[in-house]
């Protein structure tokens, strides 16, 4: 017996050792990571329009350097907010702000559908190149079902309309739509977007609220799909007018998202539905029910994950009780039963004083206050923040809620595993500041970088690309805080990868003679 309990005082001391030193180990490596403090997460998008040269490009048939001109001003602007993404409408209506063989060159872009930039460039390339140097993502921003719009131009034989008829209805205010219900439409427009998402560097494909068009297209008379529908009732199909069309639209979108998936699974999918999903939902919501009119079915789509973020245009004021804005953004955050990001879309080109200015900023604040977990907005549209500041909006935002730079939030259900640290920092002194630079082991995997840095007991940062404008970057010596002078002590830096996941910081002591 004394034998027995000498050899198992043996064995539990040996355990008792193995443990420490296995514990030891991950002690110390958690002592390591020096605790900074994170950079602020919110998406904060602006859509740049191109139907009817709504933003971009200000009118058809400018020459290649006015719309670069132009294109350039709106990044360096949007970048001067402290943006970080463009939702950028590259199909007005089957037609392409980009080399295709499936689509005609915009008539919005050339002043002639099917007429290309002399001299050549790629305009959507452009748009990508630029907005990755300045630290934004570009999301391509496509309509699915809109054939022609009265300010298109004159429709050529290049466009759908012609080559495939049978597809294109009439309405009566000008508009020509594509049969939603038609699989050759699905199959057309799938082929149109999923061509761009393997060709294009994007971050992220966009589509907005015109499924079925508004009654109001076609002098509020029914869709003209007659032919269509008796086709799907000669093939003894079950359904309800109504609910054949809604699922003709389930299915897009379900089949979109699974095919953007298996060709790049970290570009984001967006969509941008009317704010309303039905009226009484909630009961003092009151307005347009496009379940029954558009034949969307939103909260399907955000209940069944077929999305990564979800913009509800909700363009109306917190006051305003058929239709508020905290009121609809609450019930829309109780849909999100997968929690996929919920980003509204905010109608600041309505901002026309200061109350306007106020409206839009408390907006935010709200937006901020519910979705606390990776929030984020859309404003309608980039002309808002292109008119003279005399009002003083974008001021305005810079001086409060856009006071600092953010993250995109993350995605994780795409990938949450961050990328490696930056392997080593190199800094530079001379006279008035500090010039860093940094080596990345797996660039590949990086988006972008933060570079953190500490005066006293005062953080700030900055967020860079590998092909930013100002790298390496130089940060000053000395601030000034409160009226006290204080010095650099601190750099870490942090890589940051295409699903907004951020790795672990390289830190590094500065010492200030």
């Amino acid at each position: 017996m004394k034998k027995f309990l000498y050899r198992f005082s043996i064995l539990v001391l040996l355990l008792i050792i193995y443990s420490c030193a296995a514990f030891l180990p991950f002690i110390k490596s958690e002592e390591k990571i020096p605790e900074i403090p994170k950079a602020e997460n919110e998406f904060r998008a602006v859509w740049v329009a191109t139907v009817a040269n709504i933003d971009w490009p200000s009118k058809p048939g400018l020459t290649v350097e006015q719309q670069k001109t132009e294109a350039l001003s709106i990044l360096d602007t949007a970048k001067s907010l402290n943006l970080n993404a463009i939702i950028f409408q590259v199909r007005p209506h089957c037609d392409a702000f980009y080399v295709s063989d499936l689509e005609p060159w915009s008539y919005y872009l050339t002043g002639e559908q099917g007429k290309s930039p002399d001299p050549f460039y790629d305009p959507l390339n452009f748009w990508i190149d630029e907005a990755h140097k300045r630290g934004m993502e570009l999301h391509a921003w496509f309509n699915p079902y809109r054939a022609h719009h009265p300010a298109g131009g004159q429709i050529t034989d290049h466009s759908i309309i012609v080559k495939r008829p049978e597809l294109a209805k009439k309405l009566s205010s000008g508009f020509v739509w594509l049969d939603p219900a038609m699989k050759e439409t699905q199959q057309h427009s799938m082929n149109v977007i999923l061509d761009v998402v393997k060709r294009y560097d994007i971050d992220g494909v966009h589509i907005d609220d015109y499924f079925y068009p508004y009654p109001s297209y076609n002098g509020d008379e029914d869709f003209p799909d007659d032919d269509s529908w008796k086709e799907y009732k000669k093939s003894k199909g079950k359904l309800s007018r109504d609910d054949w069309r809604r699922k003709a639209v389930n299915d897009f979108v379900r089949d979109l998202y699974i095919n953007i998936k298996a060709e790049k699974r970290w570009v984001k999918f967006g969509i941008s539905p009317f704010g309303i999903w039905r009226p009484n939902h909630p009961h003092s919501i009151k307005g347009f029910d496009q379940y029954e009119k558009l034949y969307a079915d939103a909260r399907l789509w955000l209940q069944k994950g077929w999305l990564d973020y979800f913009t509800p245009q909700l363009y109306w004021p917190i006051n305003q009780i058929p239709q508020s804005y905290p009121v609809l953004l609450g019930w829309w955050d109780r849909q999100n039963i997968k929690d996929r990001n919920l980003w509204p879309g905010l109608f600041t080109s309505k901002v026309q004083d200061s109350t306007g200015i106020d409206e839009n900023i408390n907006q935010i604040m709200v937006t901020r206050g519910i979705i606390h977990h990776n929030p984020g907005h859309t404003h309608f549209s980039m002309k808002a923040f292109l008119r003279s500041d005399s009002l003083g909006l974008n001021s305005a935002l810079k001086n409060s809620v856009y006071e600092k730079q953010a993250l995109v939030p993350t995605t994780p259900w795409l990938d949450d595993k961050a990328p490696d640290a930056p392997r080593s920092i190199a800094l530079n002194f001379d006279s008035l500041s500090v010039k860093i630079d940094w080596v990345n082991e797996e660039p590949k995997d990086i988006f972008l970088s933060v570079i953190y840095y500490q005066y006293g007991d005062h953080w700030k940062y900055q967020i860079l690309t590998e092909n930013s404008l100002n790298l390496p970057t130089s940060i000053p010596h000395y601030i000034e805080k409160d009226t006290t002078h204080l010095k650099l002590s601190k750099i870490a830096i942090t890589n940051v990868d295409r699903c907004g996941n951020e790795s672990l910081p390289l830190l590094s002591e500065v010492v200030i003679q």
